[in-house]
Formats: C-alpha cells, sequence, structure tokens
C-alpha cells in the first residue's frame, strides 16, 4: 500500500485508552504532533467507556469508538465470545482507517490498540508503538510483531523489534503540566517551587512531603503515614492526599498522633485561603503539578505514570507498589531505584514502625535527599512526546510500512 503524502494530507490515528496512564501520553503524543506539523491531522481510536470519552474530546482531537475486546486470560464465556467480538470490531477499525485515511497508526496500550494493531497491518498502515510500562501488556506485545519503531520507557519491557523495524528507550510522554513544570525547573526551580507554595498556602522554605495513593488513595499508605504524623512533623509538612472518600478515617489517625489541631486544608481554587496545622489531608488535588513543585520527598504507589513523571521532575520518592496483579509497578520502580533515585519498600512491610523508622532520618540528611533528587533526574527523560512525534511524522511521510502483507 504506497501512499504520497505531503505535511498537508498527514492523518495520523492514535488508539489506546481505558486509564489514565494509557490516555495522559497519547495526548502528549498527540499534542507534540500538532507542534511539529499544524498542518497534519490527528484523530484518536478509543472505547465509549474510558477515560479518553471525556479527555480526547476536551482536549480538542476527535474520537473515533469501537467496543471493548480484551483478551480472554481464562477458558470461560468471555472466551468463547472472543472471536467473534474481535471480528467485529476489527472490521470496524479497518471502515475508521479507511475513512480518516490513516498515514500512520500509533497505539499506546490499551483495549483499543490490539484491534488497530491488525487492522493497520492487513491495510499496510506504518505501526508506532509506545510502551509505558516496565513490563508490556498483551496488546502492545501483538503489535510488536508488526511495528516499524517502538518507544519504550524502561530498557527491557519484554518488546523486540523485528527485522526492519527499531525499539528506542524515549521515556514517558509528559502531560502538559509536567512537561511545563520540568521546563520551569531547568531554569529557575526554586521560583517554580515559591509560586506553587503561594498557590496552595504552603510554606516554601520548610521541607515538604506529599503522599499520594492515586484517585482511588491506597489504605495501606494512608494509614502508615498518618499513623507516624508526630514524628514526620518534627521534619516537614505533609500534604497527604487520600483518595476520595477516604480523607475521614486519615484525619482520625493523624489526630490520634499528633493531635487535631495539626490538621490542616491547602488553600482552594476558588480562593479559600489554607487552614490549620502543617498536616494538610485533602481528598484529590487536581493541580497535583502545584504539589509536586513543592515537595521534597514523595511517598506513593509505582505507577508507570507516577514514576515516569517523578524521575522526569527529578523527585525523590519512596514507591510501594501495588501488592496485586503481576508485580508490574515493582518492575516499573525498580530502575529508578537502582539509579538511588529513591527507595523501594513492599507494601506489606510499608507500616507506621517503618515510617517512622526510616523516613525522619531521610528527611534530616539533606544531602542524600538532594543527591537522590538528582539521580532521578539524570534517569528521567523530558522530551518523549517530541522524540515519538518526529517518528510518527518521518513514517506518516514515507507512506509506506515496512511489513506490509504481500499484495496490499
Amino acid at each position: 500500500m504506497q501512499r504520497n503524502v505531503t505535511g498537508r494530507d498527514v492523518h495520523v490515528v492514535l488508539a489506546g485508552g481505558g486509564t489514565a496512564g494509557h490516555v495522559n501520553p497519547l495526548l502528549a503524543i498527540a499534542s507534540a504532533i500538532r507542534r511539529q506539523d499544524p498542518n497534519a491531522s490527528v484523530s484518536v481510536l478509543g472505547t465509549a467507556v474510558g477515560l479518553e470519552h471525556d479527555l480526547v474530546p476536551h482536549a480538542g482531537f476527535e474520537l473515533d469508538t469501537i467496543e471493548k475486546v480484551p483478551f480472554p486470560r481464562r477458558p470461560d464465556l468471555n472466551a468463547l465470545r472472543f472471536p467473534a467480538r474481535w471480528i467485529r470490531e476489527t472490521r470496524r477499525t479497518r471502515a475508521i482507517l479507511a475513512q480518516r485515511n490513516a498515514n500512520v497508526v500509533v497505539g499506546v496500550g490499551g483495549y483499543a490498540s490490539a484491534p488497530a494493531y491488525s487492522a493497520a497491518h492487513r491495510m499496510g498502515i506504518p505501526i508506532v508503538i509506545h510502551e509505558q510500562n516496565a513490563r508490556a501488556g498483551m496488546a502492545n506485545r501483538l503489535g510488536a510483531r508488526w511495528a516499524d519503531f517502538i518507544g519504550t520507557a524502561y530498557e527491557h519491557t519484554g518488546l523486540k523489534a523485528r527485522d526492519g523495524a527499531s525499539i528506542e528507550r524515549v521515556g514517558l510522554p509528559l502531560r502538559s503540566v509536567i512537561a511545563d513544570l520540568c521546563a520551569r525547573f531547568e531554569t529557575d526551580r526554586d521560583a517554580a517551587r515559591v509560586e506553587a507554595a503561594a498557590a496552595l498556602g504552603v510554606s516554601a522554605e520548610r521541607p515538604l512531603v506529599l503522599v499520594t495513593g492515586g484517585s482511588q488513595g491506597a489504605l495501606s499508605i494512608n494509614r502508615a503515614v498518618a499513623s507516624a504524623a508526630k514524628e514526620l512533623l518534627a521534619h516537614a509538612q505533609i500534604i497527604h492526599l487520600t483518595g476520595r472518600g477516604k480523607d475521614g478515617e486519615v484525619r482520625r489517625i493523624v489526630a490520634e498522633s499528633a493531635g487535631a489541631q495539626v490538621i490542616g486544608r491547602l488553600a482552594g481554587r476558588d480562593g479559600t485561603p489554607a487552614e490549620g496545622g502543617d498536616y494538610r489531608i485533602e481528598p484529590y488535588l487536581e493541580r497535583i503539578d502545584l504539589a509536586f513543585a513543592c515537595a521534597d520527598l514523595v511517598i506513593c504507589r509505582s505507577g508507570a505514570g507516577m514514576v515516569g513523571e517523578l524521575a522526569a521532575l527529578g523527585l525523590p520518592a519512596i514507591y510501594v507498589p501495588l501488592p496485586f496483579g503481576n508485580g508490574e509497578q515493582r518492575f516499573n520502580a525498580q530502575p529508578v531505584v537502582d539509579a538511588d533515585g529513591g527507595l523501594l519498600i513492599d507494601d506489606r512491610q510499608f507500616t507506621g514502625e517503618w515510617v517512622r523508622s526510616h523516613v525522619p532520618g531521610l528527611l534530616a540528611d539533606r544531602g542524600r535527599l538532594t543527591g537522590m533528587g538528582q539521580r532521578a533526574w539524570r534517569y528521567g527523560i523530558r522530551d518523549a512526546a517530541d522524540i515519538m512525534a518526529r517518528h510518527v511524522l518521518e513514517l506518516a511521510r514515507s507512506g509506506t510500512a515496512t511489513n506490509a502483507p504481500a499484495g496490499r
């Protein structure tokens, strides 16, 4: 399938979604494509039930949807239904790619990626993959058979480039607020801290620990840190993002540990001032980039997005991997920890006693904390979205997949 295209004719279809971990890199790549070639058309293939349904149109990109086609993991009713669903949604995907006159398909993993890879291969459309996790998911393992370029956030993902293709560690494509903060850090990190601290109503002078388990929170992290509130407050102020519906328990534990008078709240976007003590408890913070700008240490899970952003920002972290699944969160954090840019502790070992025994000493050792941040920064990559966009546009303009089926 030979395509003779100019910059004005280029149409890129990005496929993937479901979770913020997939949607954010997808949108970062899409935005970078627009910056590098304002004449290029960009659309997204996703599902109607993932986060992409809201986030993609909000970011200014058109969204085509197909039904979810999860790969069966066990012999059950879903496995029996899978072949018919796969055929139906792959056909629908081929029709979308044809209607869009796609010159290249870019997949980031997630339910929509696998049908997009299969359809693009059969149509002779070049394929680009980005894998953000340390261990590649099933969709990207399928797509790697046909991909012309594979960009990864880690060195060893389990993906292998086929003959004639290439694979490169490019880093995590950063969402715009994080990319902007990285740029501020490169020019004047102290000024960024002062501005963010003023916006949140915290001190720019006193060390700050950010605690987050993501939007859903993490009970083990919440309980361990809250129970050590007294010891932590002797060295730093705390921003504790508990997850929705979990702030009540944290308030109770902190009050038992250090007294209710230490509990405070951040300044609000509506202009409400900060109030209370130095242990600031919020269920969620939409502008988490402001908290990153102030943080000296982060205590968090180790999802690929979190690890990639913290490394790019040069923030030292204590990573507490989610204790479920196939252990991919441990793999995500391990390279940064091996570079001495953070610490890794198992969920079952992350207790209040562990926090009291280890974190105050780390906060008191400013040299060690600063060094961890510098090493995280050296490991991190801040231009992944631009690197991916360059590869995508080069392939789109070449017009030919190097592994197209014969006769296509």
